[in-house]
């Protein structure tokens, strides 16, 4: 990596000047070096703290990580290291849930990560009754911070038995961002999400699909009536998601941008 100052007479060796950042991310291989050294040094307090957030982007940690946040559907998700990277793909997810449900008065987060689904959901659906869960205790750690505003309650646990008893036949809105990608595929996932996410977020299993047939086999039993269920899949799982949705009694349907860049599965409880 280039050094990040100048080390002439006179020079800070901490001073960190944003053409320097920029070619020390372009070299590590930044896909856009300008954008991100705006991030960073807009976030770092000191000059310092923004040449070691500089030196462990270009080692490859996530730019999500080194800031210690990230944006989703207009909100500033607070990050740990190993925690889940919330997609903006997955805002697709939010609004969708958002436009079949506006009334929604009880909402929980499944597989909830950071809780950035969560938060979103209640910020957009103006103060629900927020329920989280995840089985990551760091997914837990970030998503107790970050639905605290919407006074949301984080649940650490396997799926449906981390939450309350008392939740059951009462959820009008239930957004599962699960696992989808094939075992024999994840190897295949861009150094980042690899080597700095945790495994139990990224493999669906052989097809992608386990943790979809879980969150459907008891789901409905969650679900008030008229209630909600929204998962996100991979293109080429979507059509048999839908079967799965439908063989667990939901009436379902898939629903895709226009863009096509997200794949949401909605099924609703009759």
């Amino acid at each position: 990596m280039p050094p990040l100052s100048p080390d002439g007479p006179g020079a800070t060796p901490a001073a960190v000047r944003a053409p320097s950042v920029v070619t020390a991310l372009r070299s590590a291989g930044c896909v856009f070096p300008e954008d991100e050294a705006e991030l960073i040094l807009s976030t770092a307090r000191t000059p310092d703290e923004a040449a070691t957030m500089v030196s462990r982007r270009a080692a490859g940690v996530p730019l999500e990580h080194v800031l210690g946040w990230a944006e989703f559907h207009g909100l500033r998700v607070t990050l740990e290291p190993g925690v889940f990277v919330p997609r903006r793909r997955t805002e697709f997810l939010v609004d969708e849930a958002v436009a079949l449900a506006p009334g929604a008065s009880l909402v929980v987060d499944l597989c909830c990560g950071s809780g950035a689904v969560g938060a979103a959901l209640a910020a957009a659906l103006g103060g629900p009754e927020l329920h989280a869960c995840d089985i990551d205790p760091a997914a837990v750690r970030c998503a107790r911070r970050n639905v605290a505003p919407f006074d949301g309650r984080v649940h650490q646990g396997d799926l449906f038995s981390a939450l309350p008893g008392v939740l059951r036949g009462r959820v009008d809105l239930l957004a599962a961002n699960v696992p989808y990608v094939p075992t024999g595929e994840v190897g295949l996932l861009p150094a980042e999400a690899r080597d700095h996410e945790p495994l139990t977020a990224l493999d669906g299993g052989a097809d992608g699909l386990d943790l979809v047939r879980r969150v459907a086999a008891e789901g409905p039993r969650w679900l008030a009536r008229g209630g909600c269920l929204l998962v996100e899949t991979g293109e080429h799982q979507a059509a048999a998601a839908v079967g799965i949705f439908t063989d667990a009694g939901l009436t379902a349907r898939q629903a895709v941008p226009e863009e096509g860049w997200a794949h949401v599965v909605v099924g609703v409880k009759p």
